[in-house]
């Protein structure tokens, strides 16, 4: 088992004839993920050849689901076509859509977040996120699938590169499923999303979960995990060392006096008896110690 994705998901890459779209198509399939085509609006009709296979190319996700039976699509393309192209999965009816571009206006992700609220058949990860993997199920945007192998952590984290860390450190362990939720101020699928999905798998043991500094969706998730989840849950916030009431790196990392701390997020944590790292190496080791009894 995992969250959002297996061994089952059909995927395809909207995007996927522009360069990031075919190279990281590649890379996907090279790890394992059944991807079954590609949009890109104009080029319906045409084929391509990507990591020795061959991907029939549609000018929407409808034809594209009608065809291949796709259930999930990852989106590369550029900003300014973005919200464009999870409208166009939206209206499909695709259960999953995977939003990586980075630098979509905020107000284009409030549109189509709320458009997918009012039909309520799509799940959006991101954007500016890496995606999300279930080591040798599926892997879904650019998590690099050969750092870690299958096992029983469920990982949920704001940040690409501590994802890749987090993996990477407890690689002996293995990961049922591991989710970049992404950074922007408005995102489609919360730590709190995770976390319930994580609770709800039989085959997550324990939870690791990263956050940053910037608005207040730890303590949120503090709250849902003193309420909900009975699963060892560790924790790291990055931006400890980050100077208060400076904007840090992600759009969402604003600080503004006490709220949106990295020390207050970590206290709201530890309340719900989250264990917390002051580094990213601190909280590996943490968890280690939980699965080793």
């Amino acid at each position: 088992m995992a969250i959002f994705i297996n061994k089952e998901t059909r995927l395809i890459v909207q995007g996927m004839t522009g360069s990031e779209g075919t190279k990281h198509t590649g890379r996907m399939i090279v790890s394992g993920t059944n991807v079954v085509g590609g949009v890109t609006p104009g080029k319906g009709g045409q084929s391509v050849e990507i990591a020795g296979k061959t991907l029939p190319v549609f000018n929407t996700v409808a034809e594209a689901m009608a065809a291949t039976q796709a259930n999930a699509s990852v989106v590369f393309v550029p900003p300014k076509f973005a919200k464009a192209a999870v409208i166009d999965a939206i209206d499909a009816a695709i259960p999953l859509v995977v939003v990586i571009t980075e630098g979509i206006p905020v107000h284009d992700t409030a549109a189509f977040f709320a458009y997918s609220q009012t039909k309520g058949t799509t799940r959006i990860v991101g954007p500016n996120c890496p995606g999300l993997i279930s080591p040798g199920q599926s892997n879904l945007g650019i998590i690099p699938a050969d750092i870690t192998g299958p096992g029983r952590i469920g990982l949920v984290s704001k940040s690409g590169t501590l994802t890749y860390q987090m993996m990477y450190e407890l690689r002996d362990f293995g990961f049922s499923t591991a989710v970049g939720i992404g950074g922007d101020p408005i995102i489609g699928t919360t730590h709190i999303d995770c976390l319930r999905a994580f609770q709800d798998d039989p085959d997550t043991d324990a939870i690791v979960m990263i956050g940053e500094i910037g608005g207040d969706a730890e303590e949120r998730a503090a709250a849902f995990i003193a309420e909900y989840v009975t699963k060892p849950v560790v924790g790291y916030v990055a931006g400890f060392t980050a100077p208060e009431g400076k904007t840090m790196g992600h759009a969402g990392a604003i600080v503004s006096g006490s709220s949106g701390t990295a020390q207050g997020k970590k206290e709201a944590l530890e309340a719900a008896g989250v264990k917390v790292g002051k580094t990213p190496s601190e909280t590996a080791e943490l968890m280690r110690k939980i699965l080793n009894g």
